[in-house]
């Protein structure tokens, strides 16, 4: 389907933009739904879940395991092998299955609460991060010799629409203004319940981009012919094909600059609240508006950030350029004064603008530095490497939050979280004098 990509100003390939990015807000709004409240997990008497803030982490960290125990290498492979449109219904399906479960374990409660919803979120992940990169490769077939950034970057922000969504309504939808309420299992699952609604949406739609993109490749006479070939190359994939991209440089650096940025970020709005709240005296509604510049700022700036690449090229630059920033962030979130919510917005303005700078330079870098057939298997081993950082770091700032004495937990996390975008910076500089070494890659080449 590779003449697809020549179609990127039809008609059909923005709707089946349209049609790919709501499966992932759905996704990423599950993902967050307690991101900012969680500071009801730090007194486990606060509800009839009964989780403490350790059992919290151990919940969110839960998304990546599967990821890391070579279920992404697995899932990357048969989307290679498989297409797009099998191994994508096969992954979003169990996306919507692990939601489920997630969603029952909430509403019965119980002693196996925490150990279903594991499990759950276990599926969940593994479904959600397989869908990622069956979207991220659709993108790039569809808009490959185009505005593959700009789709790219507009799949991010409508994506990170869904965090904004659970950021600002999950506090609406469950916290009470007395402090001593007991939050019933039925409260407590009122974000989950929103996001089942979400996922059956996604799930149509996804089944309406699959009928898309079945059509297109029918429709097209090229698109047959490039099918065949395709099918010849996918025939001859070996486990070499996984060991060449593990034996690339470029990948690795990529890898490495992903879950540095991402662990700094995806891990802290796992505990905005349990952050924010205690830092900046401020309400869980406030810490939620606040957290909630980071998906509202990139609505507005990966498109614009994306159309940049696209146009003026230097994607290296800006990935030191976002990785400096979310530097900034976190050093003023761990070193500014107490009880000023003014450190905490600027923050996050600083965070917003580094989550949308690398992300838009980042992810169309991916096809620039290996050839399309390991592709999907490219972007499962990128988004493997990232999650076992997440695992990590997930559950090290859940442990680090229920352990420290009172009002030295946030401080102590945020200083996990500087010394990953320090690593960060340092990773995307190297990237650059390796764009410089290698032009013949053209990854600060406009993509025209």
């Amino acid at each position: 389907m590779a003449s697809v990509s020549k179609n990127f100003y039809r008609p059909a390939a923005w709707i089946a933009l349209a049609c790919l990015v709501v499966p992932m807000f759905a996704s990423y709004y599950f993902d967050d739904m307690f991101s900012s409240i969680s500071s009801l997990f730090e007194n486990p008497s606060l509800t009839a879940l009964g989780w403490d803030a350790a059992g919290y982490g151990l919940y969110a960290s839960g998304y990546s395991v599967l990821c890391v125990f070579g279920g992404l290498v697995v899932g990357g492979i048969l989307l290679d092998k498989w297409g797009v449109r099998v191994s994508g219904t096969l992954f979003v399906g169990m996306m919507v299955l692990g939601a489920g479960l997630v969603t029952g374990a909430l509403l019965r409660g119980g002693s196996h609460a925490l150990g279903t919803a594991y499990a759950g979120v276990m599926l969940f992940g593994l479904g959600s991060e397989i869908a990622g990169t069956a979207v991220s490769r659709s993108i790039a077939k569809w808009f490959r010799g185009g505005p593959m950034a700009l789709a790219m970057g507009l799949q991010l922000a409508i994506a990170r629409l869904g965090t904004a969504f659970a950021l600002v309504l999950s506090p609406k939808l469950v916290m009470s203004a007395d402090s001593s309420h007991v939050y019933t299992l039925a409260e407590t699952a009122r974000p989950a319940l929103v996001g089942m609604g979400l996922m059956a949406l996604g799930l149509i739609l996804w089944a309406v981009f699959v009928a898309l993109d079945a059509r297109a490749s029918r429709s097209d006479a090229a698109d047959q012919e490039a099918a065949r070939k395709t099918t010849a190359d996918e025939d001859a994939f070996r486990f070499k094909d996984v060991l060449g991209v593990l034996g690339n440089r470029n990948f690795w650096l990529l890898g490495l600059l992903c879950v540095l940025f991402y662990s700094s970020i995806i891990a802290f709005k796992k505990f905005a609240g349990a952050i924010l709240v205690p830092r900046f005296d401020i309400p869980a509604s406030a810490a939620g508006w606040m957290v909630s510049m980071l998906p509202f700022s990139t609505v507005v700036f990966a498109p614009l950030f994306g159309m940049l690449v696209d146009k003026a090229g230097k994607g290296t630059r800006w990935m030191v350029v976002g990785a400096v920033l979310a530097l900034i962030a976190h050093l003023l979130l761990a070193f500014a004064p107490a009880g000023v919510p003014f450190w905490g917005y600027l923050a996050m303005a600083f965070l917003g603008f580094g989550y949308s700078l690398v992300p838009a330079a980042l992810w169309p870098s991916v096809p620039k530095i290996v050839p399309d057939k390991v592709l999907g298997t490219t972007f499962a081993l990128i988004y493997w490497v990232q999650n076992l950082g997440l695992l990590s770091f997930k559950w090290i700032a859940g442990v680090v939050l229920g352990s420290s004495t009172a009002g030295s937990g946030p401080v102590r996390v945020e200083l996990m979280f500087v010394v990953l975008c320090v690593a960060a910076v340092g990773v995307a500089i190297l990237f650059r004098r390796t764009s410089a070494r290698n032009p013949s890659l053209r990854l600060d080449a406009p993509n025209r």
